[in-house]
């Protein structure tokens, strides 16, 4: 896929964004994320540029996605982070573009 856009409501916050995941080169996605009125996500999209297959598959510990969304602050829960290896699974063609919710039920 060339572009990728994911949507992200997350929840009781308020806030919400737009992810874009886009191809750079064969084995590097770059993230763009947009819309949100969170600090903490505008510091975040500031500290993500090119993801490659690399970076995508490392470990939590190691994974420049999740360590960028630590040094941004980001709340454990945050489903942004998640919502940006999602939106790059789509972008390198190695998952089809399907939505996925967290509910509570009562």
């Amino acid at each position: 896929m060339k572009n990728v856009i994911v949507g992200v409501n997350s929840g009781i916050c308020g806030f919400k964004c737009r992810i874009s995941a886009e191809r750079s080169e064969k084995r590097n996605i770059r993230i763009k994320i947009t819309e949100s009125d969170c600090e903490l996500i505008q510091k975040y999209s500031r500290l993500l540029n090119d993801i490659s297959l690399k970076d995508l598959f490392a470990p939590l510990t190691k994974n420049l996605i999740f360590i960028s969304a630590e040094q941004a602050g980001c709340h454990q829960a945050c489903p942004v982070p998640s919502a940006v290896v999602k939106a790059c699974e789509v972008a390198f063609e190695l998952a089809l573009p399907k939505n996925a919710d967290i509910c509570f039920i009562k």
